[in-house]
């Protein structure tokens, strides 16, 4: 096993980072591998000057987020090395972390997400895409949680789900009526989807098999598209607006983090300067001293 396999067998064993994680760490080492090569050089020999340099061929081609995530992945890989007694010290301790400008959650308006809900048929294909919908925006899953679902992990009916969120978290959330009634209806003909051996999943394809993430992102851009939203809506669009018109209704910004799942606060807290955003926006529209008169 390689220093990326055993790093990336840390991830999935220990860390319990996700999937989509450890597929960008290991993407990540992997370049950098590939950098140092024309050098001779392999990842334990890399000193500062062979990361940044690394760091610095990827500006331009990576956005900002992008290489933010590279140098974490750098971080993390030479401090399981120190950790594991391969190296004395990690060359990526000194890298400076890039400035970072954060960008407001994309937020559906309730109208739009209203609409957005009514849109998928009556079949069972249909009635599956709804209940994942109501899921989403209902109790505010990420789409990797909501597509992890089995059937099994609703309390007391469909009262509440148990959600398994980043780092192998647990959270139990409630539903609401309209997610509940969408769930019951889509279990009742759930078993009309596929052919294939019985799966514990919730959402499941045509073919019978648990749906993927990618799946519930198309089908979602259809129905955006049917419906007539005014801005592209991706499954994480869902979840921001769940927070954000929570707050618009005075919900509690603590109550707000359990339901997401949040470990830290600070990350809830970014869904008060949409909220803000959005009153000055209805201030710019509707007060009588904000409007130029023509």
């Amino acid at each position: 096993m390689d220093s990326v396999d055993e790093f990336a067998d840390h991830l999935l064993r220990i860390a319990r980072a996700s999937p989509h994680t450890i597929r960008a760490y290991v993407s990540d080492l992997r370049q950098l591998a590939a950098y140092l090569s024309p050098a001779g050089k392999e990842l334990d020999t890399a000193d500062r000057d062979d990361l940044r340099g690394f760091l610095a061929s990827c500006y331009g081609r990576d956005q900002p987020a992008t290489l933010a995530r590279k140098q974490s992945s750098l971080r993390a890989f030479y401090e399981h090395r120190v950790r594991m007694g391969r190296l004395d010290d990690s060359p990526a301790r000194a890298l400076v972390r890039p400035k970072r400008r954060r960008s407001l959650p994309n937020v559906v308006s309730v109208d739009d997400v209203f609409a957005l809900l009514e849109t998928p048929g009556e079949g069972p294909a249909g009635l599956r895409d709804r209940c994942a919908l109501e899921l989403m925006y209902g109790a505010g899953l990420r789409v990797s949680e909501l597509v992890a679902l089995d059937v099994g992990d609703f309390l007391d009916g469909t009262t509440a789900v148990r959600v398994r969120g980043k780092g192998g978290k647990e959270r139990v959330v409630p539903l609401v009526a309209k997610a509940r009634e969408a769930t019951l209806r889509y279990l009742e003909r759930r078993s009309e989807l596929g052919k294939s051996a019985p799966t514990p999943a919730l959402l499941l394809n045509q073919r019978g098999g648990r749906l993927s993430a990618r799946s519930v992102a198309r089908h979602l851009a259809r129905y955006a598209l049917a419906c007539g939203t005014q801005r592209h809506v991706h499954p994480h669009a869902l979840r921001h607006s769940f927070a954000t018109h929570l707050l618009d209704m005075d919900a509690d910004l603590r109550g707000i983090q359990e339901l997401l799942g949040h470990a830290s606060l600070s990350t809830t807290q970014r869904y008060t300067h949409v909220s803000s955003e959005r009153l000055v926006q209805t201030y710019e529209n509707a007060h009588p001293r904000a409007r130029r008169r023509t």
